[in-house]
């Protein structure tokens, strides 16, 4: 019986529930910035190293945002939002440069308003969508900047020492 592609050890499951807790953990020790946050860098991370089990961490975390923080609108975003980063890094996961980790996490903080704007559509029409986006863009902004120097700085090591762990977990 060929096992699937999403099928998790024990050690996974335990990797991957530890992961999502840590994004978590890390987001609400830094949620004093405003939208400066290492959620970008580790969905990217996970993507990049998991390769298609990076649904567990990511969507772990999620779940955990959602038992803190409550049912609301901005649940759905969630739900789409960090799958599409996660598909541009697996499909970016051979690039080598910080400088180009950097941009794509710098890309998709800017970017994050107008990806929420695609609920904000549906919810309220294509007006409410625009004036939300466009008054979230300081934000935006400082997402961009924020995703930028921690992926800068950190993606590189990070990604060395979770491909090392992982492989030597696999064993």
């Amino acid at each position: 019986m060929k096992r699937s592609e999403f099928t998790l050890s024990v050690r996974e499951m335990v990797l991957f529930a530890v992961l999502g807790a840590m994004t978590f953990g890390a987001k609400y020790v830094m949620s004093f910035l405003p939208n400066i946050e290492p959620v970008s860098l580790m969905v990217m991370l996970f993507a990049v190293v998991f390769g298609k089990k990076w649904v567990y961490p990511v969507y772990l975390y999620v779940a955990m945002e959602i038992l803190f923080y409550g049912i609301s609108l901005w649940n759905l975003n969630y739900l789409y939002i960090w799958a599409v980063l996660a598909v541009f890094a697996s499909c970016l996961k051979t690039m080598e440069s910080p400088l180009g980790w950097a941009m794509l996490s710098g890309v998709f903080g800017l970017a994050f308003g107008a990806l929420c704007g695609i609920v904000d559509v549906f919810i309220g029409g294509f007006g409410y969508a625009a004036a939300k986006w466009v008054s979230g863009i300081p934000f935006d902004i400082s997402h961009c900047v924020g995703n930028f120097f921690i992926a800068l700085v950190l993606f590189q090591p990070m990604r060395k020492l979770l491909e090392q762990q992982y492989a030597k977990m696999k064993r």
